[in-house]
């Protein structure tokens, strides 16, 4: 009669979740193997045996906040106007960060490095938002260099969600500001002759 599995599937879930939150709200130092079992209520040894150490548990809890964060931006369809499909990723990429602080915090705070300018795959959460501005890039409603422009949007994004997050906006001043500010940024990087066209509308979200 073989060993009961006791390093399963809902021990390793419970080692990601935790690590996912003591990785959000604590320096990174200070959470060690010890202290990731002792509140997943475990063994260093489940740890080790399900991560291989520290490096594979943070790489797993990394690996879920690029992955969840690549299919709530993925999940946004292409249409004829790349500008609406832009600001719809700005949504999906604000409705991520909400829904998953966590996560994100340790996405965005020092443990995964999000950079637009480096080789992006083919599942990085960076491409849907390359891809929309190359189709506009393309169609002459965007004028510029695709790695600056997506730059600019990524860190007026980011930087509008980690504020919320972070409490210093409240729900109904974020929500405003995140509309107007994403489409001042996108019509910024317009043609004059978009430009021209927008200026009495805003993109549809």
């Amino acid at each position: 009669m073989g060993r009961p599995r006791t390093n399963d599937d809902a021990v390793r879930e419970r080692l990601v979740v935790c690590a996912t939150e003591m990785l959000a709200t604590r320096p990174r130092e200070s959470v060690t193997v010890r202290a990731v079992a002792a509140a997943a209520e475990t063994s260093t040894t489940a740890v080790y045996s399900l991560f291989g150490g520290k490096d594979g548990l943070i790489g797993a809890v990394r690996d879920r906040a690029v992955a969840g964060l690549f299919q709530e931006v993925s999940a946004v369809p292409a249409s004829a106007d790349p500008l609406a499909d832009l600001y719809a990723l700005a949504v999906a990429y604000r409705r991520w960060g909400r829904g998953h602080s966590h996560l994100y915090a340790v996405l965005f705070g020092g443990v995964q490095s999000f950079d637009p300018s480096g080789q992006v795959g083919d599942s990085d959460p960076i491409r849907p938002l390359l891809d929309a501005i190359d189709r506009a890039l393309t169609a002459s409603v965007f004028a510029g260099e695709a790695t600056s422009i997506a730059l600019s949007i990524w860190g007026t994004m980011h930087g509008l969600v980690a504020l919320e997050l972070a409490g210093a906006l409240d729900t109904a001043t974020a929500e405003a500001a995140f509309r107007s500010t994403i489409h001042a940024t996108l019509r910024g990087w317009t043609t004059p002759a978009v430009f021209r066209s927008l200026r009495h509308t805003e993109p549809a979200p």
